[in-house]
């Protein structure tokens, strides 16, 4: 079998994206092979689940598994492997870097048509959003308008009708008053006079005291108006906010707890998925990047360039912190998770309210409570980016200027009489195989 092997070209045996032997080949449906992990680090790459070699595009990221036929045919290859005159493969280096370059060229200029076609939408969005946004604003505006205007003619004729009544009542004074004789009235007081006259016309005086018109009748209208404007907009913004989680779900990465980071406290799983909080102190190696005073524990992978999203699933968990940490952060002292010392996080506190680490801390207001957090890395912006994935909801964004590679970052909170033993659970969506 193996001379029969040797007799095949070597292009049949070599992985398209890293031009070596397949290792853990996988198939995708439209029958070109690539090795498992160079596919995968393309998928996560790239902004669109489209073939390497004919660039067909799969609407969901295929169900792949390894090709294990052409993995042994492979590797009886690598085994069997002539060797090349140094001329001659010098020759084929040569032409695979000029094949490289030429569909690194295609690549970069299918890239910026993409791009393009991107911001087009962009704008032709925010155009249709802030145009209705502004014609909310302008209806409401000339809501407030007629409101106050109606209320001013309302007043108007509620005082014109009072002063008519007034006026009736001085001119019935002055007709029908009555004048007591001059011999009686020179012997009585002028309060006995003035209790006459009152006990003349009981029936049609009004005790005009009470009666007072507000001079600022306005109080709450505006603010009404803008919390209705307020409220549109947050659900225009929620609304945005599910759309961008869904592209931004095509930045989806592995990741991996790294076991030789927890603290004592904490129990990582064997799949390096899943952390708890355990009851009592393990007896670990004191590796020096484990941390020591706080029960924290970081993921293997290091990002420092490019976009990354991964979902972390919380359930009904009354205490966690996730986000991301610096490389170079104190593992072994005491601080404070801040941007200042290294760490961009938010977390569910044991009293029920959700806080952005920034300094100072910052309340988050969300509508519902989240069983699923959606963290979503842009080095190149310095952005960390927080969502309730359940909903889509946007809940809170750190700005800042990155300078070190940051690790995700997972603290699953304290026990809390058996209250929040559950783990963080990592989800494995990023390749299915």
């Amino acid at each position: 079998m193996a001379s029969t092997i040797i007799l095949l070209p070597e292009k049949h045996f070599l992985c398209p994206l890293c031009k070596d032997i397949f290792s853990n080949p996988v198939t995708t449906p439209c029958g070109h092979s690539f090795c498992l992990s160079c596919l995968c680090h393309y998928w996560s790459r790239h902004e669109s689940r489209y073939c390497p070699a004919c660039r067909r595009l799969f609407a969901d990221r295929p169900d792949l598994s390894v090709n294990h036929v052409l993995a042994d045919v492979a590797d009886n290859y690598r085994k069997s492997r002539p060797q090349k005159p140094p001329d001659e493969k010098k020759a084929v280096d040569v032409e695979q870097l000029i094949q490289e370059r030429l569909q690194k060229i295609e690549r970069l200029k299918h890239s910026l048509q993409l791009q393009k076609s991107s911001y087009l939408r962009e704008v032709r969005e925010s155009q249709k959003t802030f145009s209705a946004l502004v014609n909310a604003m302008e209806k409401a505006h000339k809501g407030i308008v007629a409101e106050i205007e109606a209320r001013q003619r309302a007043e108007e004729k509620k005082v014109e009708l009072l002063v008519k009544e007034i006026e009736q009542e001085i001119q019935e004074l002055r007709n029908e008053g009555v004048q007591p004789e001059a011999s009686v009235s020179e012997n009585i007081s002028d309060e006995t006079k003035k209790a006459s006259l009152v006990s003349v016309f009981p029936a049609q005086m009004r005790d005009w005291t009470s009666v007072t018109i507000e001079t600022d009748p306005c109080i709450g209208v505006t603010r009404r108006a803008l919390s209705d404007i307020l409220e549109k907009i947050n659900a225009e913004v929620n609304r945005i906010s599910k759309a961008e989680l869904k592209r931004i779900e095509k930045y989806t990465v592995d990741v991996n707890l790294s076991a030789k980071t927890a603290h004592p406290f904490l129990s990582v799983s064997d799949d390096r998925k899943q952390v708890k909080h355990l009851d009592k102190l393990q007896e670990v190696p004191d590796h020096p990047k484990r941390f020591k005073r706080v029960a924290n524990v970081l993921a293997k992978e290091l990002f420092g360039s490019g976009r990354c999203y991964w979902e972390v699933e919380v359930g009904e968990k009354i205490e966690w912190t996730l986000g991301v940490a610096s490389q170079s952060v104190n593992r072994k002292g005491k601080f404070t998770v801040c941007p200042a010392n290294g760490f961009w996080t938010v977390g569910l506190k044991a009293g029920g309210q959700y806080v952005a680490n920034s300094s100072p801390a910052a309340l988050l207001a969300t509508e519902a409570r989240p069983k699923k957090v959606g963290i979503f890395l842009d080095y190149p912006e310095g952005r960390v980016s927080f969502y309730c994935v359940e909903s889509g909801v946007h809940m809170y964004t750190f700005t800042d200027t990155f300078t070190d590679r940051l690790h995700p970052f997972f603290s699953p909170g304290r026990l809390h009489a058996g209250k929040n033993a559950a783990p963080l659970i990592i989800e494995s969506n990023f390749c299915s195989i």
